[in-house]
């Protein structure tokens, strides 16, 4: 099997006919715009799914919208805690420089420097 291929069957037409309704009833527009929230792959973003990945994003959408009716509510999905960047030795030592100094040393670059 080649990096990035399917594995497995394509989706039948009446799956992704399902699942763009699923889709558009939890107010996404199409494959592409349910991206994120839903986690696809850039593959499935294009419409491409394989008949398992289609049932069970069938059965994802399905069951949150039956606890939009049981909650009266459009349930979210849990979105990803962000990551902190690490700061990095040289971002520690620039901390300890005057701001005048980092302001004159880019001028000296050729930067434009303001003043917030």
């Amino acid at each position: 099997m080649a990096f990035g291929q399917p594995s497995g069957p394509p989706a039948t037409g009446k799956q992704l006919q399902e699942l763009m309704q699923l889709l558009n009833a939890a107010g996404h527009t199409d494959f592409r715009d349910a991206r994120g929230p839903m986690g696809f792959t850039q593959r499935q973003a294009g419409g491409k799914f394989t008949r398992d990945e289609a049932d069970a994003f069938i059965a994802q959408l399905q069951e949150w919208a039956e606890i939009a009716e049981a909650a009266d509510a459009v349930p979210e999905p849990a979105t990803p805690t962000p990551v902190k960047p690490k700061v990095t030795a040289a971002e520690k030592s620039l901390k300890n420089v005057p701001t005048e100094v980092l302001a004159a040393e880019l001028q000296k670059r050729g930067w434009v420097v303001l003043e917030p």
